[in-house]
This record gives structure tokens, C-alpha cells and sequence, in this order.
């Protein structure tokens, strides 16, 4: 039968006590530390039919980190994925403190391979080994669940027989090596240990800001060849001329954000660089590649004689948009979708078809430019002032981080 889970209640005392006297997990409270545990819902219930077969046990030592103090089955429920249920309950349960930078962890004797291969299995790493007990004669292995993904070098692994404990504590000594899997040497139970390939944030987010400003500046250049053109011709509509102009005037101000960033990164007060980023993201985004984009069919329609092409243009142009905003590469992905920010991805989109079918009926084209102007400035405004930070960033830091 499959075992449903659950987090125990005041009620649930008397059975969960018979069932950690009937387990006797090593580290697990009982009596009154037990009941403790269950009144303020640190304890999960595995049941079979109504009867409990299995429980898991939990401490908070700080807020931001949870402990899985022991977990175990009775012996006739065993093997039947009662404890991996357990297991991913509690991981369920410590999602919220997961995403808040928090930690789940456990402490195990490194001979039990049973919890060992439980906890490998459901994403645990083990990083270091505790000495604990009367003279720091007793070892143990720190398990700690993983929330980021992190790559092994493949050409850097080993295998420690289980039983050799002086080993196991030599090869964690590392902070980049950890345990990632059980295997079995020539009989016995052995730890893979891999070695984990390190990254420089600062090197990482040097390269994004630096990244910034190659593309802004590439941007620009274009822009100020527009706006030359664009004086140049006699026949330039001013809306558009004046959309060039102020484009070439926020593509600049997101040079300077960029470059704040990359200050920033050099004063090593990395706390402010997500914010900065997302400052010169937006910008760049609905300042000027957005209305550079929606530029160049006006430019051609000012050139071409062909009427219908000018069109057919000007509706590529609008197509392109339209996948572009709805792909994983624009900067309004990095954000929640709303039917507002919709509606206003959907004019400026459109902006361009509309242009040139006004410029090609003899239309005036300042309606449709204003349109986009519009649309742009509360795009921006919504980015900048009514979410939060870019997808993936963290904000509100404390003086010490987590990176995640």
C-alpha cells in the first residue's frame, strides 16, 4: 500500500512516541524533547492504512536553517519508498526557507549507508566531516541539501571505502570536494568524491556589467547614424526624429548605469550590483533597442519607392517584435507577465507595421510614434518602479551572502 505523509498534531503524540521507541534512531529526541518537536510541527508522519510506520524528525537551531534530526521506517515497510516520501515532504516543507537563502542539513554516522543513499538520492551533498562526542572521537558526515546547480569536474573524482573514516575526513578537508554517491569497492560501500569546479562571482558579474556596455555602446553608435540621417533628409517625419533623439539621449544614461555597475564592482560593494544592473537592462531595452528597432522600417520607407515592400517591412519588422518579447531573451521574460504589460508589449510590437503603413498612406506618423513613445515610458516605469528585482537576483541583502 503507498504511504501518505503527513505532519503530525498535538493528537499524534502517544503514537509518535511508541514509534520512536519501537525505531530507536541514534539522535533522536524522546519524552519531552519529542513532544516538544511535535507541538511546533517539527515532526512528519509516514501512514499505512491509518497506522504510522515512519516518522522524520526536525530542529530549527537559527530561522534560516533546518535540521533533519533523524528519519526511520519500521522494519516491515521498508524498501517500499516510505522514507524517500518522508524525505520529500520535508523538502517540500523547506522550500520557503530554501528560497530565502536558508539551509537544510543532517548529521549522520557515516557508516549508514541506508541514510546515506537516501539523502544522495533526493539532491543532499556530503561537504565535511564533524568530530563529536567525548574527545572528538565519534565522526560524522555533514549532509547539506543543494538548491543551485554546480558542476563537478569529471576528470576529479575518487572512491573511500566507507569503513576507512581518516580518509573520508582527508578528502573532505577540501571546502570544493564533497560526497556525491554511494558505490561498492570490491564488496564493500564506498563514497564517490567529487571535486566541484569554483566560480568567481565578481569575475562573473565584471563580465556581465562589461557586457553592458559593449551592447549599449554598439546601440548608441547606431542610433547617432540614424539621427544624422535622419536631419539629413528633408522628408524624416520630426516624431520619429525626435523618438531618435531621446533614444539616443536614455541609450547614454544606461551607458553611465553600466558603468556605475562596474564601480561598483570595483569599490567591491557588489550588494547594489543587481539593482544598478536592472537599472541599465531596462533602460537599454525600452530606451533604445526597442525604439532603434521600430526605427529602421520608418528609415526604409523614407528610402524605398515600393510602397507595398515598405509594408510587408514594416509587418516583418512587427513579427519579429512579437517573438522577441515572448521569448526567453527579452528583458520583460526577466519579469512578471501582467494583461497590462501585455497590452503595452502588444503596442510597442505593432509599432512598427503601424508606422509604415501611415508613412505609405501619406498619413501623419506622429500618432503611432507617440503611441510608442507612451508604451516605452510605462514599460519602463513598470520595470523600474513596480517589480521587483530581475529573475534569478536577489535583493535586500545582508552585509554577508549567500549566492544562490
Amino acid at each position: 500500500m503507498t504511504a501518505t505523509t503527513r505532519t503530525a498534531g498535538h493528537g499524534d503524540i502517544p503514537a509518535v512516541l511508541a514509534l520512536a521507541a519501537e525505531l530507536r534512531l541514534p539522535g533522536c529526541p524522546s519524552g519531552a524533547g519529542l513532544e516538544q518537536a511535535v507541538r511546533d510541527g517539527l515532526v512528519e508522519v509516514a501512514e499505512v492504512l491509518g497506522d504510522p510506520v515512519g516518522l522524520a524528525v526536525l530542529e530549527r537551531p537559527l530561522p534560516g536553517h533546518l535540521r533533519l534530526t533523524c528519519i526511520g521506517v519500521v522494519a516491515g515497510h521498508r524498501r517500499r519508498g516510505v522514507a524517500s516520501a518522508l524525505l520529500g515532504r520535508v523538502l517540500a516543507q523547506a522550500r520557503g526557507t530554501e528560497a530565502a537563502g536558508g539551509t537544510v542539513s543532517c548529521v549522520a554516522d557515516p557508516g549508514g549507508t541506508a541514510l546515506a543513499g537516501l539523502l544522495l538520492a533526493h539532491g543532499f551533498l556530503g561537504i565535511r566531516t564533524l568530530r563529536t562526542g567525548p574527545g572528538g572521537r565519534a565522526l560524522r558526515l555533514y549532509y547539506q541539501h543543494k538548491v543551485r546547480v554546480e558542476y563537478v569536474d569529471p576528470d576529479a573524482r575518487h572512491l573511500v571505502p566507507v569503513a576507512d573514516a581518516e580518509q573520508l575526513a582527508d578528502s573532505l578537508a577540501l571546502d570544493d570536494h564533497a560526497v556525491t554517491a554511494l558505490a561498492v569497492l570490491s564488496g564493500e560501500p564506498a563514497f564517490e568524491i567529487s571535486r566541484f569546479e569554483r566560480d568567481d562571482p565578481s569575475a562573473l558579474q565584471s563580465g556581465e556589467a562589461q557586457a553592458g556596455i559593449a551592447f549599449s555602446g554598439s546601440v548608441l553608435a547606431s542610433l547617432t547614424f540614424l539621427v544624422g540621417f535622419s536631419f539629413a533628409s528633408s522628408h524624416y517625419p520630426d516624431d520619429v526624429r525626435l523618438l531618435l533623439i531621446v533614444a539616443t539621449f536614455v541609450t547614454t544614461m544606461s551607458l553611465i548605469v553600466y558603468a556605475s555597475a562596474a564601480g561598483e564592482l570595483a569599490r567591491i560593494r557588489s550588494n547594489a550590483f543587481g539593482r544598478i544592473m536592472k537599472w541599465g537592462n531596462v533602460l537599454s531595452e525600452y530606451g533604445g533597442v526597442l525604439p532603434f528597432l521600430a526605427s529602421l522600417p520608418i528609415t526604409y520607407a523614407q528610402l524605398s519607392a515600393s510602397a507595398w515592400l515598405t509594408v510587408l517591412t514594416g509587418l516583418a519588422f512587427s513579427a519579429g517584435l512579437a517573438l522577441y518579447e515572448r521569448s526567453e531573451f527579452s528583458i520583460a521574460h526577466r519579469f512578471r507577465w501582467t494583461p497590462w504589460s501585455t497590452a503595452l508589449a502588444a503596442v510597442t510590437s505593432l509599432a512598427p507595421a503601424a508606422s509604415v503603413i501611415t508613412v505609405a498612406a501619406g498619413l501623419p506618423s506622429w500618432p503611432s510614434t507617440a503611441a510608442l513613445m507612451a508604451a516605452l515610458a510605462a514599460r519602463t516605469a513598470v520595470y523600474l518602479f513596480r517589480r521587483g528585482a530581475e529573475s534569478g537576483v536577489a535583493v535586500d541583502r545582508r552585509v554577508w551572502q549567500i549566492r544562490q
